[in-house]
């Protein structure tokens, strides 16, 4: 087991007397980092030369230059380069990784984050509190900070629209804050249309954290919601899409955090929601960023630093900025005292800076993680041990023999309930068309731009619920493509033109017990295999990240307008318009669900 993790660095309680020491010179410190400019999350300046002492995983004092006068401490030369705190993303999924909790924590520290908390919805959907267990134990041993948000809407919907794997009761979700100290918030509350009109299992899960002091963090769409989710208890989101509804949110007393991701994705709204503060004056004090949801390949390019950079070109200082992707973050969970400063007492987990706000170097617990922007041999040592999930999570995927996934062809005029799909991929609209009778789907397809899909019920619950329905404007021209990681109940979605490749990318995802899939003409063109849960890889971030890009590549020569991370939010029942689940269609926000055909 690695012995670098967030338990290495010793409680401050135990160590306030040899802080003390050191940073009054009555003692050595372990490690100085001179010659640096110091961004301060405090005050909101960059304070130049200075030098960071540290002593036993810990901050002792940020001194003047050259204070430090030789002894037996450890010397590193920042020549001149901007020293600040690591930064900390208070909202991410793991699992949208596509890989361990340990793997994650290589992109994070390369990417300047050494503190992330981490709402493990997806793998409970699947597992039900044995996955969110499993879960933490992965983080406990991955040389990072990593904090639960206790996933909160597991199944999102109610067994009459949607099959899911788990279901976390009130009492279950009490148990996890109970037992696990790393449980430090309830996760994100997606089912904002029920906790608006005071549904009371909602009700009561909000109700197990509130009890114990815990926040409660947020999912909403529409300014007309705002007001009672906030009197409900909710104290954070992430999901503002514009200022208008970002400026309800902070005068509704809830945290703000700007979600950027790659434009590509359904994942950038900070641009817009930025302008709170840019255009309506709003303050940063109650404003973090975070990064949300990243595949292995962007999460590399796209971390929490990338952001940061975004605020910057969005119009806050870089010190701003910086605090927002760090300090903010902490404060907004009460942990400012451990997190997100240069202050004394606090972590020593710092990085080293361009100009630019780019790492170089990463600094977890005082010991060198990321030098030079590579990875240290003292992090590849711990990153090549990594926690074994059981093998439960290995055989999660269990389907019947015979499923048929295309809809019948309709014999006589239709009228079709159709999802639209269009950029950035998150709502979906709702198109109603006419289907005159036809020999075959192709023409149906061609006149109307249309291909089918389905969700297939994996948990083993229902001996393959299947729902059939059809796409509009996802571009599709040929064969298939499947995910395993349909959200939130992780049931199988798959697209396509004919049934035989629909087939074939079925069987591909059961063989691998998971993964996501590119087929065409009964061939496999791409498989990214995700064996766990049907969720995560266990390699690596650099093979996860190659075989992601590959993945990609195929995706865009399918012709799919979409991102396939945009693919995996179509079975997300709580979100506008329609929706399909192995239920059915799902009409959002009635929560009704409609046939596939009706009469003209």
């Amino acid at each position: 087991m690695s012995t670098i993790t967030r338990f290495s660095v010793a409680p401050l309680s135990t160590m306030t007397r040899k802080l003390a020491d050191v940073a009054f010179g009555r003692q050595e410190p372990d490690l100085v980092i001179g010659d640096a400019r110091v961004l301060s999350t405090y005050s909101e300046r960059i304070l130049p030369d200075k030098e960071i002492w540290i002593s036993g995983g810990r901050i002792a004092a940020v001194q003047p230059k050259g204070t430090y006068k030789g002894g037996d401490a450890k010397i590193y030369d920042a020549a001149g380069g901007i020293i600040a705190p690591g930064l900390v993303d208070p909202h991410i999924h793991v699992e949208s990784s596509m890989i361990t909790a340990c793997a994650y924590a290589e992109a994070a520290l390369l990417n300047g984050t050494t503190t992330i908390f981490c709402d493990s919805h997806e793998i409970g959907n699947v597992m039900d509190v044995a996955g969110v267990e499993a879960m933490l134990e992965d983080a406990r041993q991955a040389p990072l900070s990593i904090f639960l948000t206790v996933p909160s809407t597991v199944p999102a919907t109610s067994p009459e629209l949607e099959t899911a794997g788990g279901d976390l009761t009130p009492d279950k979700i009490a148990a996890i804050f109970d037992k696990w100290p790393e449980a430090v918030a309830l996760g994100e509350k997606m089912d904002f249309v029920p906790v608006a009109m005071s549904d009371e299992r909602s009700h009561a899960i909000i109700a197990a954290a509130l009890e114990r002091g815990r926040p409660v963090c947020g999912h909403i769409y529409g300014r007309q919601f705002v007001a009672a989710y906030a009197a409900a208890g909710v104290t954070d989101t992430h999901e503002a899409i514009d200022r208008e509804i970002a400026d309800d949110l902070l005068e509704a007393g809830i945290w703000l955090f700007l979600r950027g991701g790659p434009p590509t994705t359904p994942w950038h709204s900070l641009p817009e929601a930025i302008k709170t503060i840019t255009e309506l004056g709003a303050s940063h004090k109650r404003v973090c960023v975070c990064t949300d949801d990243r595949d292995a390949d962007d999460l590399l390019i796209f971390g929490q630093d990338w952001v940061t950079r975004q605020a910057v070109k969005a119009g806050m200082t870089r010190e701003q900025a910086w605090s927002m992707g760090s300090l903010h973050g902490a404060t907004r969970y009460g942990m400012e005292n451990e997190f997100g400063g240069m202050g004394g007492g606090r972590r020593a987990d710092v990085v080293l800076l361009t100009d630019d706000l780019e790492p170089v170097n990463t600094w977890y617990g005082g010991e060198l993680m990321v030098e030079n922007k590579a990875i240290t041999p003292l992090l590849d040592a711990a990153l090549s041990n990594p926690y074994r999930y059981p093998d439960a999570a290995y055989h999660t995927v269990k389907l019947p023999t015979e499923i048929t996934l295309a809809p019948e062809l309709p014999t006589e005029k239709v009228t079709a309930h159709a999802i639209r799909t269009e950029l950035p991929g998150i709502e979906l609209g709702h198109v109603k068309i006419t289907l005159d009778p036809a020999n075959d789907w192709q023409s149906h397809f061609d006149r109307h731009d249309l291909c089918f899909v389905s969700v297939i019920e994996r948990h083993g619950k229902s001996n393959g619920n299947v729902s059939r329905g059809l796409l509009n404007n996802f571009g599709l021209k040929q064969g298939a493509v499947a995910s395993s990681v349909g959200h939130d109940s992780h049931n199988i979605i798959i697209a396509g033109t004919n049934e035989a490749d629909m087939q074939v990318a079925l069987r591909a995802i059961e063989d691998h017990q998971g993964g996501v899939c590119v087929v065409a003409d009964g061939e496999i063109k791409a498989m990214l295999p995700l064996p766990i849960a049907g969720l995560l890889s266990d390699k690596r971030v650099g093979e996860v990240a190659e075989e992601v890009k590959a993945l990609k590549v195929e995706w865009e020569k399918a012709g799919c307008t979409i991102a396939y991370m945009g693919f995996n939010l179509i079975p997300l029942s709580v979100i506008p318009e329609i929706r399909i689940t192995d239920m059915g269609l799902v009409l959002v926000p009635e929560m009704e669900t409609v046939p596939l055909f009706e009469t003209a």
